[in-house]
């Protein structure tokens, strides 16, 4: 446990340290910064006697982002704030959720050589609201909805160090060869119920030394057209070769600006961790709607 911690300060000392031991030429090289919020909505009704078949539906969904860099000779320091919810009500259901995430990560480059950085970052993961599994049957074989997850519960904390590689502005690749992902549950709930790989029931942390690869690609393919794509393996070094010891997630995220005030936005998640489910889940969502957009 003393060395997990240790590793966590380094982390942060390097990432956080950097902004104070950064060369002269840096001091007049600006953060260059982007804010983004919108709010997308989407809604449809039929009257009772529709025959062409469907129900009425109300989705609403806001998210907000905030990035902020800043690059010189030395240094390559990097800030992704990314905030997103939404909800969805069919006329014969309840209000569910149906995106909900909560995600920052700040990374400190140091430049070895043009194309290859030593780094340091630490990455924060979860969620705004309660999640359920639904119409689960209990003992009885009644349908229950069953609380699988909460605001940290879970949250994933990941303190990683290794090189980065930059062949070019709009792609990078990461090898974390020194990370520790922590894995916290929070909600007694949940944590009695033994999920997210902890050790036993009632646990609310998890500790786990891994090997971080990571790939990331953030291009304007077309005009106004935009993708942001991010790929991570985290393999557990004390799983190493085994199938279950790997988290894989893959982020794609397609944004067509209509003008300066409108939007559409196709978003997918691909996702592996069979500390939750042995089986990939998956999440797209289309959506249109307003934004609001400053860069400095």
């Amino acid at each position: 446990m003393k060395f997990h911690l240790l590793l966590i300060f380094a982390g942060l000392f390097v990432a956080f340290q950097s902004m104070g031991s950064m060369k002269p030429d840096s001091v007049v090289r600006k953060w260059k910064q982007e804010f983004t919020t919108g709010i997308n909505l989407n809604q449809s009704s039929f009257s009772d006697n529709w025959k062409g078949g469907g129900t009425n539906t109300f989705a609403t969904g806001w998210y907000l982002n905030h990035s902020a860099n800043v690059q010189n000779n030395s240094w390559r320091l990097a800030s992704d704030l990314q905030m997103q919810v939404g909800f969805l009500q069919n006329r014969t259901q309840s209000l569910r959720k149906n995106v909900d995430r909560i995600f920052y990560e700040f990374k400190a480059g140091y430049r070895i050589s043009p194309k290859w950085d030593y780094y340091g970052s630490t990455n924060f993961q979860t969620q705004f609201f309660q999640g359920f599994e639904y119409n689960k049957k209990n003992s009885a074989g009644v349908p229950v909805d069953s609380i699988t997850s909460s605001i940290f519960a879970p949250a994933y904390l990941t303190t990683s160090m290794g090189f980065e590689y930059h062949p070019q502005k709009a792609f990078y690749t990461r090898f974390g060869i020194g990370s520790l992902r922590q894995t916290f549950v929070l909600d007694e709930r949940i944590s009695r119920a033994g999920l997210y790989g902890l050790q036993k029931p009632g646990d609310n942390i998890r500790n786990q030394f891994v090997f971080q690869f990571l790939a990331n690609v953030d291009k304007d393919v077309f005009e106004n057209v935009n993708l942001k794509a991010r790929y991570s393996a985290l393999i557990d070094y004390f799983r190493f070769g085994v199938s279950n010891g790997i988290v894989h997630r893959f982020d794609a995220n397609l944004t067509m600006k209509v003008n300066k005030y409108l939007s559409t936005n196709v978003q997918a998640v691909l996702f592996r961790d069979y500390d939750q489910d042995p089986n990939w889940q998956f999440s797209q969502i289309l959506s249109m709607g307003l934004l609001y957009k400053i860069s400095k």
